[in-house]
């Protein structure tokens, strides 16, 4: 996610507090709407109209491909949506990242250690290939000394 600049976050702030504002307005007016006076329908539609203004505002400045506005993933705005406090899914996420991180590094950490052994027996079975085996076990991140050694055990 690329960083967002402050032009672009004052901008969209300021559009969001309008768009608080005209909600406000709209809530003013509905509770104070008087079915047989003719002024308050005015008002009430001006305020429907101003709020929509704002809303389309907002949306073409989201939507404007110069603007850079963080995204927010859907399991996040489902989450909260449902009540939940977003400082938990943050928490959340890091702990199965986390666990997902230890996981992978176990799977490296045994594919390296089966290409070791691996090489070894094929250095052992195979000498005329410990060139290549060298070659192969150097490139994927493993050290010289598993294929110099001299005996092997299997």
């Amino acid at each position: 996610m690329a960083p967002v600049s402050q032009a672009d976050h004052d901008l969209v702030e300021k559009q969001l507090k309008d768009v608080i504002q005209d909600l406000y307005q709209l809530m003013v007016q509905v509770n104070a709407y008087d079915l047989a006076g003719r002024p308050t329908r005015d008002v009430l539609e001006s305020s429907v109209k101003q709020l929509d203004t704002t809303l389309q505002r907002i949306h073409s400045t989201a939507n404007h491909p110069n603007t850079q506005l963080p995204t927010i993933p859907p399991e996040l705005i489902q989450y909260v949506d449902n009540g939940r406090n977003p400082d938990i899914y943050t928490r959340e996420f890091v702990e199965l990242a986390r666990r997902g991180n230890q996981l992978m590094k176990g799977r490296l950490e045994a594919f390296g250690s089966f290409r070791d052994v691996l090489a070894e027996a094929m250095v052992a079975g195979l000498p005329e290939l410990k060139k290549d085996v060298l070659d192969v076990v150097v490139k994927t991140g493993g050290r010289e000394e598993v294929v110099e050694k001299k005996e092997v055990v299997l």
